[in-house]
């Protein structure tokens, strides 16, 4: 598959947007991989910011949108200032006199008149930048919650849907030659029903500009993509691409090297810019969670020079186990969200996603479930470094709109950023491609077409998904018709919280699962609020959910193909949906982990059951 024709489809896939949103859109420019690593101008900082419940700034009085009518003119995003002191025009907003707010950073968490604000909020950065010749620059946004419109010097560079996901345009010949430029965004997190994720959840709606801004450069011809991995079943083979995109891609000599392990190679691109690779890997150290060893890889064409830090392993399924490099593994996991308890709002940097990773590894993991949608590129190269192995999911959570196209196109364009930005980490073992979705025909198309899409991306993974569970007393059984095309057989089971009876009765649940595939148990757990304290049957206290953990262990443990669990979760995390006045205040307590940081009774349960799976299996 060409480059040239990946990049028509990206296109097909936004003019099918656009007719769905009656709005034309301009396709976003490929992601760039690696774009961090590049010669970077930050944006980060503060940022002014306009809130807009009624897009006043968006839309006329006829409720027609500005950046659509003729003049392309009128709205906030032209930054308007009167041309003279005797006879201002009338502007009702300046960006310059309004208050800021800290980018990355969610505006729940910033102005308490934001806290449950659901809507358009309006950014503005100004910066000094001027253009160099030969040179390409790419604006880009690690993520926007949910909908971004986004314009350079009042000119509109595009709309992005996806929260999690990133958002690059090339504004090369955008930029003022003079060197003074202001970007603006239209953020906007109003949920919608056919939207991915859709208007039910159970984490916080936190909107604006969550993750990092910067402006990448690039010479003009430049390293747009590469894939550095071993070959599917082929261990001692390195095999992956190299794409140029710009003025000169064809026949252009790239160089790979890794130098520890004395492999330099030199490649010529095709008439596409694309060269690949197969070459001997025997020399290569495997990256594994108890030496997850990183390699410096090299990547060079004519000017453009791209460094990465990558391992190599190997992960498949034999039977009920799973293989990493040849060896069984038993995956000691816990979910997270992008979130620190500790301080409102999403996590905003590299320290508060290394301190969640910390506490994970403290609790015995080697194993991490990013739920329920892609986590920063930041989280996943720490886990490259730290090593744990990642699940990595796409937010197609509970029931989506199964029969809209324009609802798939954007599952499916989130799953293809999520690989597109994961496919050279180590750590990320598995592609979720949803959770908890309710078995019907049109959602066993739409989730096996996602998984078909995950295989033609990257077959080196494993792709599964958290499936649904029936229930008839005490038996429980899994056939869920998702689960024949999976390489995991994964679900979510609640037992002795919302289905089950007291912790002591869950025991008696026994698990028919027609699968012969590995049983990851990708949810279980109850709430306890830190400090609360009373005996094993008491809801809310840390007892409860600790003869939880203890019995569920119990139980889980007759499945004869159990290779792994992420129990639910690592941290108390901050949900509209949890409105109990004492014990929740709206936070989900089901963390192992307070929102003080207090290891819960139930941390150490599955601590030392986690130091027993891993004297049995890694020893190995």
């Amino acid at each position: 598959m060409t480059y040239s024709f990946l990049l028509r489809t990206a296109t097909a896939v936004l003019l099918l947007a656009s007719t769905f949103t009656g709005r034309p859109l301009r396709a976003q420019t490929p992601l760039l991989q690696h774009a961090s690593g590049r010669s970077v101008l930050s944006l980060d900082g503060r940022w002014n910011y306009i809130i807009d419940p009624y897009e006043t700034g968006f839309y006329d009085y006829r409720r027609e949108a500005f950046d659509q009518s003729p003049s392309g003119k009128g709205g906030y995003y032209d930054n308007q200032k009167p041309s003279s002191k005797q006879q201002p025009e009338l502007i009702e907003y300046d960006f310059d006199q309004a208050a800021t707010l800290q980018v990355p950073g969610d505006w729940n968490s910033q102005d308490s008149r934001l806290l449950y604000y659901e809507g358009t909020i309006w950014y503005k950065k100004s910066f000094t930048l001027t253009p160099k010749a030969n040179k390409r620059y790419f604006l880009y946004f690690g993520a926007v919650n949910y909908e971004a419109h986004i314009y350079l010097n009042g000119k509109k560079l595009g709309m992005h849907r996806g929260g999690f996901t990133p958002i690059q345009y090339d504004i090369t010949d955008k930029l003022s030659q003079t060197g003074d430029n202001f970007v603006i965004v239209k953020a906007d997190n109003t949920r919608h029903a056919d939207a991915v994720p859709t208007i039910n959840t159970d984490w916080w709606n936190y909107g604006g500009i969550t993750r990092e801004v910067f402006i990448a450069e690039t010479p003009a011809t430049y390293i747009a993509d590469y894939q550095v991995q071993l070959a599917k079943n082929d261990p001692t083979t390195l095999a992956g691409y190299v794409q140029l995109a710009g003025d000169e891609r064809a026949g252009q000599t790239v160089t790979l090297t890794i130098a520890e392990a004395g492999l330099r190679q030199t490649l010529k691109t095709d008439t596409d810019g694309r060269a690949t690779f197969r070459v001997p890997a025997k020399k290569l150290q495997r990256w594994s969670p108890q030496r997850p060893k990183l390699y410096a890889v090299s990547l060079a064409s004519g000017p453009d020079v791209v460094q990465d830090r990558i391992g190599f392993r190997t992960i498949q399924t034999r039977g009920q186990d799973i293989l990493l490099n040849g060896k069984p593994i038993f995956l000691r996991g816990i979910s997270m969200h992008d979130e620190n308890p500790l301080i409102p709002g999403r996590a905003r940097g590299e320290g508060d996603l290394r301190m969640l990773l910390t506490w994970a590894k403290e609790l015995g993991c080697n194993y991490v479930r990013l739920a329920h949608y892609p986590h920063n590129e930041i989280m996943l190269r720490l886990a490259d470094e730290m090593g744990l192995l990642v699940w990595a999911e796409v937010p197609v959570y509970w029931t989506i709109a199964w029969e809209n196209p324009a609802t798939y196109q954007n599952a499916e364009a989130q799953l293809t950023d999520l690989i597109s930005v994961g496919k050279n980490r180590a750590s990320i073992g598995v592609w979720s491609v949803g959770n908890e979705t309710p078995p019907s025909a049109p959602r066993l198309k739409f989730m096996t077409s996602l998984v078909h899409k995950a295989r033609s991306l990257d077959d080196t993974r494993l792709v599964s998904a958290a499936l649904e569970l029936r229930r008839d007393g005490y038996a429980v059984t899994v056939d869920d018709p998702l689960g024949a095309e999976l390489d995991l057989t994964s679900f979510n089971e609640y037992a002795g919280w919302y289905w089950g009876g007291k912790p002591s009765e869950i025991t008696q649940f026994k698990f028919a699962i027609k699968y012969d595939k590995p049983v990851i148990i990708s949810e279980f757990g109850g709430d306890a609020l830190a400090g609360y304290h009373g005996d094993a049957d008491t809801r809310w206290s840390e007892e409860y959910q600790e003869a939880l953990y203890v019995n569920q262990l119990r139980m889980l443990s007759g499945i004869p193909g159990l290779r792994g669990m992420t129990p639910w979760i690592l941290a108390d995390f901050r949900a509209t949906r949890r409105q109990h006045p004492v014990f929740q205040q709206g936070f989900n307590r089901k963390g192992l982990i307070s929102s003080d940081g207090t290891k819960k009774k139930a941390f150490f349960v599955l601590q030392e059951y986690y130091r027993q799976q891993a004297l049995k299996y890694d020893a190995n």
